[in-house]
């Protein structure tokens, strides 16, 4: 009888265990989701309106976290936060301000490298690309440049749009390519959209998909001659102006070699993207990344930036946060902001190999 009591006893210990470690874990739980409401109240709610703007400006560009800007703000107050001015107008790139070196230029290189003098960079393995590090205050990411702008174009099977969606390594093995990125965005309800159906313009082929859904705050698209656009194009812009690749997102960074004003661009700090053509028509592809220890983000004044500072004519941002990606040289050369691992995506700016371009 004495022997049962005890393991009756000991069982009873057992359960008392499990329960009080239950009862921490649940406690722990409550601290911590109660210091996540009181940081999201200080910043919403504190003195600083800065603090407040960046974070309700951050966590509003994401799909899945979006709803924190709600916890202690009205619908009125976000949309007063977020009411920045939007240039609507159609302002016609100048075409004139880029000079694409022709075939022979490019063959009769008399360094035997491909230099960068502005920037005090040289292509050193002859592939016709620069990857370059950037970083900032706060943030750190990718340039790759690309001599040859023929090479650059857009990358989506247009087939699965609507049925499934590529990663940025799966589209560069599909179009055979050496290099790669993320382009436009794509319909995400709540963060948890398969990547296969952009949200707004695209262009592929020089065959438009989706126009009628708009251009976000701005659209980049590359012509029959090589040359990178930017700014709001309708339908019938697109189509006048001869583009072939493009993709819509915004806003613009830079047009006809003026930055955009900052009065444009709210303060968000999030991972991005963006692409850029040189005065030479080298393309810039930029893949900021963030939401990590060692690069929380750049802001869209960042981008400006450093596309200035790479000499950037035309520059658009394009879909950012766990989408952005870049892929160079058999891998990914930065890395992912998203917990699930790479996206797949509708679209992606690739560069083609040098002997694929035939009129370039």
């Amino acid at each position: 009888m004495k022997k049962v009591l005890r393991g009756a006893k000991r069982r009873l210990s057992a359960g008392k265990i499990a329960l009080r470690i239950l009862t921490v874990f649940l406690v722990t739980v409550m601290l911590v989701l109660l210091t996540l409401l009181a940081a999201i109240f200080l910043l919403e709610k504190g003195p600083s309106t800065a603090a407040r703007d960046m974070f309700v400006s951050t966590v509003r560009e994401t799909s899945a976290v979006g709803f924190l800007a709600n916890f202690f703000l009205t619908d009125a107050e976000i949309a007063a936060i977020e009411n920045t001015p939007v240039e609507d107008v159609y302002v016609p790139t100048d075409t004139t301000l880029i000079n694409i070196e022709s075939p022979a230029e490019r063959a009769a290189d008399p360094s035997g490298h491909w230099t960068l003098s502005d920037l005090g960079l040289t292509d050193e393995d002859d592939d016709g690309i620069i990857l370059d590090k950037v970083a900032g205050e706060g943030y750190s990411g990718f340039m790759l440049i690309v001599r040859n702008p023929a090479r650059v174009i857009m990358g989506s099977v247009v087939e699965s749009f609507g049925h499934r969606g590529y990663t940025v390594a799966e589209l560069v093995a599909h179009f055979d390519a050496v290099a790669g990125m993320n382009a436009g965005g794509f319909q995400d309800p709540n963060g948890q959209g398969n990547g296969s159906l952009p949200n707004s313009t695209l262009v592929f082929d020089g065959t438009l998909y989706y126009d009628s859904w708009g251009n976000g705050t701005g659209f980049a698209g590359f012509d029959d001659k090589h040359i990178l656009h930017v700014g709001q194009y309708s339908r019938q812009d697109i189509i006048d102006n001869n583009i072939q690749y493009g993709a819509a997102f915004g806003p613009v960074l830079v047009a006809n070699g003026v930055a955009k004003d900052d009065s444009f661009f709210n303060e968000a700090v999030n991972p991005r993207t963006a692409i850029g053509q040189r005065a030479d028509g080298a393309v810039l592809m930029l893949a900021i990344d963030g939401r990590q220890v060692t690069s929380l983000g750049a802001r869209y004044s960042d981008l400006v930036k450093v596309m200035l500072r790479y000499g950037a004519v035309n520059a658009c941002n394009m879909d950012g946060g766990s989408s952005s990606m870049m892929w160079y040289q058999g891998g990914y050369v930065n890395n992912t902001s998203s917990v699930v691992g790479i996206r797949p995506i509708p679209s992606s700016w690739l560069v083609l190999k040098e002997e694929a371009v035939s009129n370039g």
